[in-house]
């Protein structure tokens, strides 16, 4: 008998510290925000279906994230270069080495150089010269955030709308 009580102590002990770490593994904060994209360069010479649909990956073209505190200050950039898809993947540790959480809402992404010679003038389609702020992760899982934000763009110097703002005064802005 007093074996059968020592072997159920034992398993009420053995259980209670699965249940806590499987308690502690769940409610842990996620520990990394990863977002990733594509960069494509539209070509405005090319027909309605070709613009839209056709555009092709930059290979190398530079995308960056800056994320500031409640104060408006910088306290994290990172830059990644895109692969021959023209896909980027940013990975950003979720604490700085101060040990303070980084907000999400107040990193914003946007692209930063093209090396193609023909297709490097920046446009703000999806936010890409101004910069798309992280607002709803598409997934939260364990110590991970992932944003996955749609595509930027690029277009070639022909296609480049010149600025026709005129102010009065023959001065263009």
């Amino acid at each position: 008998m007093a074996i059968l009580k020592y072997a159920v102590v034992l398993l009420m002990i053995v259980l209670g510290c699965i249940h806590n770490t499987v308690e502690a593994s769940f409610s842990e904060e996620p520990k990394v925000i990863r977002v990733d994209g594509k960069v494509l360069c539209q070509d405005c010479t090319q027909g309605w279906n070709e613009w839209i649909h056709g555009a092709r990956p930059i290979k190398a073209g530079k995308v960056s994230v800056t994320c500031m505190d409640e104060r408006r200050r910088v306290v994290y950039y990172g830059s990644d270069l895109t692969d021959e898809m023209g896909q980027f993947d940013l990975t950003i540790n979720k604490y700085t080495i101060h040990g303070k959480e980084l907000q999400a809402n107040g990193c914003s992404v946007r692209l930063v150089s093209s090396p193609d010679a023909t297709c490097n003038v920046l446009t703000d389609f999806a936010g890409g010269r101004s910069g798309v702020k992280l607002q709803r992760p598409n997934l939260v899982y364990r110590d991970l955030v992932k944003y996955t934000l749609g595509p930027f763009y690029y277009t070639t110097p022909m296609c480049e709308e010149p600025d026709t703002h005129d102010d009065g005064k023959g001065h263009n802005y």
